[in-house]
């Protein structure tokens, strides 16, 4: 943050992924998974497979079944965040927020929280009014806690973390309002 207090980085919406998108994602997704949150991947993460997951995630993007968020600052994309818009046909109403992740240079100014908002915010003009997430990271529940979303329950020994060993989930959910 500045010492006014604004923030130092911007979020926007990508509707298509080019290679320099794609590389810095794999950044921020590397970064994480070396601090080790668990975000579906493990220790140590090869750069090829990280570039191979966002080439995935921009197919996905190309064919608006999802909606990516990128925060970016002085040093380039710090943050993201997706929104799994396909769904079954009985829930054309939900999306799921998926791989909220912020690079540990940017962290403890905001940013998650700005990055869920404007998820939410992508959620509302695609017509959504439910969100789903779930999460391994205590500092992450007190984020979307604090911006209102309900928690459902913790599963025990849902996913590995980056180094190995069990780790819970939490499932949250959201309704939007109009």
């Amino acid at each position: 943050m500045h010492a006014d207090g604004h923030a130092t980085w911007s979020v926007r919406r990508l509707h298509i992924l080019d290679d320099t998108h794609i590389e810095a994602l794999a950044g921020v997704l590397i970064d994480c998974v070396e601090g080790g949150a668990s975000v579906s991947f493990m220790r140590p993460l090869p750069r090829e497979r990280a570039v191979a997951f966002w080439r995935g995630v921009a197919q996905g993007v190309a064919a608006r079944h999802r909606a990516l968020l990128v925060a970016e600052d002085a040093e380039g994309v710090c943050g993201t965040v997706q929104l799994v818009l396909e769904q079954p046909e009985n829930q054309p109403h939900r999306a799921d927020l998926s791989k909220l992740l912020v690079h540990r240079r940017a962290r403890r100014q905001g940013l998650g929280a700005a990055l869920t908002r404007a998820a939410e915010s992508t959620a509302r003009d695609f017509g959504k009014t439910l969100l789903v997430l779930d999460t391994a990271s205590g500092e992450a529940e007190r984020v979307y806690e604090r911006l209102g979303w309900e928690r459902v329950g913790v599963i025990p020994g849902y996913a590995l973390l980056p180094d190995g060993g069990l780790c819970a989930t939490t499932m949250y959910y959201r309704t939007l309002d109009d």
